[in-house]
């Protein structure tokens, strides 16, 4: 683990690893952004060195990965992980974590359907994202 990636689970705070280059999952990066005003989580790219020292890439399952959450050496991926981002926000969009009520094996197909064209339906950058200077301190590299 790099100095990042360990100061920031040494401070509690979950890692939120997203699809770098995918203009759904930068969207909804920025909607974590804006609205986690405690400062909740960290933020890495799949594409980059911390996911590649704290995640084995390999999917079991052969599913695309585009959300995948660390929370304490636990690991959530699919919906999972975007459900338990939008708890953590809480307010109105701890409210969407009621889909938690629907089985996980229909959240995480309707997830895969997404996830398989996110690029088709939300465009793809040529590069990952570059955070600004005010949230430098959020994301790892």
């Amino acid at each position: 683990m790099n100095d990042s990636a360990q100061s920031g689970s040494k401070q509690g705070k979950p890692i939120l690893f997203f699809d770098g280059v995918c203009g759904l999952c930068n969207r909804f990066v920025d909607l974590l952004l804006k609205s986690d005003s405690r400062d909740q989580f960290r933020y890495a790219p799949l594409q980059g060195d911390t996911a590649q020292r704290m995640l084995a890439l390999q999917d079991r399952n052969g599913d695309p990965q585009s959300f995948v959450l660390l929370e304490n050496d636990k690991r959530y991926e699919q919906s999972g992980a975007v459900l338990l981002a939008l708890r953590r926000l809480g307010g109105p969009w701890g409210l969407i974590a009621t889909l938690y009520v629907f089985p996980r094996p229909l959240r995480d197909f309707v997830y895969r359907i997404v996830a398989r064209n996110r690029y088709r339906w939300f465009g793809r950058r040529d590069e990952c994202r570059l955070p600004t200077p005010e949230e430098r301190d959020r994301f790892l590299p």
